[in-house]
């Protein structure tokens, strides 16, 4: 059986797209970056100690597959987190304004006997900003719990003006990658 290793309804909404059955492990993996770790360093990591820790959750379950992911923006090689509050999600989207950045999003598939892993790199040019706009959006409370503070698939969609790479991969679950690797598990024909 397959199992996602996240609380994101995001991914579970994207993950059932490809028309699985699926289980859902509420788990509390620490996301913290190393001191001089590369941020696809950390993403890749991050997927995996979420899968890692799902499996030991269903390791009782006979044939568990779980799939665990992480994603982060990345502005210049730093990394944009979950915003703690409104005025650190301001003070990304001023940094994101007018700007293109990465968003790195790493997929891990782990079982009793093996181990994979894939990664969607997209690139997003946001609009330039306003003060009145980024206040309206932070009003809107949709960047809460969102890497970079904004959720390209909410409100936010109106202020990307680009985007080079995958639209769910931004979301939090790139489907092609997924697909890929659930194949290679026989999760998916």
């Amino acid at each position: 059986m397959l199992h996602l290793a996240s609380r994101s309804p995001r991914r579970a909404e994207l993950l059932a797209r490809l028309g699985l059955e699926f289980g859902i492990l509420d788990l509390d993996v620490p996301e913290r970056q190393g001191a001089n770790e590369a941020a696809s360093d950390y993403v890749r990591r991050v997927a995996r100690e979420k899968a890692g820790a799902g499996l030991l959750a269903v390791v009782a379950v006979a044939g568990a597959v779980v799939l665990g992911a992480d994603t982060e923006v990345i502005l210049e090689g730093e990394v944009f987190g979950k915003p703690a509050d409104a005025a650190a999600a301001a003070a990304m989207l001023r940094r994101l304004s007018g700007r293109s950045h990465e968003v790195l999003t790493a997929v891990a598939v782990v079982s009793a006997g093996r181990e994979a892993q894939a990664v969607s790199l997209s690139r997003v040019t946001v609009a330039p900003l306003s003060e009145a706009a980024i206040a309206r959006y932070l009003e809107s409370g949709e960047w809460r719990g969102k890497a970079g503070a904004y959720a390209i698939q909410g409100v936010f969609e109106a202020q990307v003006a680009r985007l080079d790479g995958s639209h769910s991969g931004v979301m939090g679950l790139p489907l092609h990658e997924t697909a890929g690797l659930l194949r290679q598990f026989g999760v998916l024909p």
